[in-house]
């Protein structure tokens, strides 16, 4: 190690007392859902939409996020496997070589299934509580950037989902897959972005509050997350091993062909597409 790099080695366990852990990963997921919470709520009670529309946007917005990042994963990345053991995809366990099963929490979430997932489970929440569709994607969208940032702290303390070789004396040098040279710290760079956009999007809104219904704020959220999303991943070893081919073939990997339908929907709203206007508040 330089004193230009980062040794890399954190516990992944926030607390252990006895049997019970807390990992790193899952509390930085239910911080970003909390967050979300919090940030969602004030802005529906500032634009006096009622709270019994609000009670049960969180429980559509968990299911749809877990299921969509689990679902996405399993069967954009690895549908062999999956596929043939269903209930991996949406069980929290992994069957042993002796037909035994074990706990392993969900080991594999896909952003780009999180995001489809999500937006199925408002399709579903608006047609249950009447709120405009449009009103309802601007202000999860205010908020989701923030989550995301949380999400790829996790990713971090997991030493997860690891940038490329720097070929420098700079960047993180993750011990516990074993390395011995510095990589970028992908999860990092985009927790960073994720907490500008965050940031961004904030002051945009206290400014252009009137455009929440507009779509606007959905298509900001999505063209900054997933642009930044296909940027990074040039940095970013791929995530399994049947991408190296289309990265050979292509030079783009899953990841990215999966980001650029979200940046064509962000462009669309942000720049105030037919749609958006059909669907949105007059």
């Amino acid at each position: 190690m330089t004193a230009y790099s980062v040794l890399w080695n954190p516990s992944k366990d926030l607390l252990s007392i006895g049997s019970f852990t807390i990992h790193w990963y899952s509390f930085l997921w239910l911080i970003g859902l909390g967050l979300a919470y919090i940030i969602v709520f004030r802005l529906y009670r500032r634009q006096q939409i009622p709270m019994e529309k609000f009670e049960p946007l969180f429980f559509y917005c968990f299911v749809g996020i877990l299921l969509g990042a689990r679902l996405g994963h399993c069967l954009l990345y690895d549908p062999g496997y999956f596929l043939s053991h269903p209930v991996e995809m949406l069980l929290p366990v992994r069957q042993t070589i002796d037909g035994g099963w074990r706990c392993t929490g969900y080991a594999g979430l896909a952003s780009h299934g999180g995001t489809a997932g999500l937006m199925l489970a408002l399709w579903l929440y608006v047609r249950r509580t009447k709120v405009n569709i449009m009103r309802v994607l601007d202000n999860i969208a205010i908020a989701t950037p923030i989550t995301a940032c949380c999400i790829r702290l996790g990713n971090l303390m997991n030493s997860e989902i690891v940038g490329k070789y720097t070929g420098s004396d700079y960047g993180f040098i993750f011990v516990a897959n074993g390395d011995i040279f510095p990589r970028h710290p992908g999860q990092l760079y985009e927790a960073v972005a994720y907490f500008l956009f965050f940031i961004i999007g904030v002051a945009l809104y206290r400014r252009f509050s009137h455009k929440v219904g507009t779509g606007f704020f959905f298509g900001y959220c999505l063209t900054t997350i997933f642009m930044f999303r296909f940027v990074v991943e040039f940095f970013k070893e791929v995530q399994e091993s049947w991408e190296i081919s289309m990265v050979s073939a292509i030079g783009l990997n899953q990841g990215q062909l999966l980001s650029i339908p979200f940046i064509i929907i962000g462009l669309y709203c942000l720049l105030g597409g037919r749609l958006c206007k059909k669907w949105g508040e007059h």
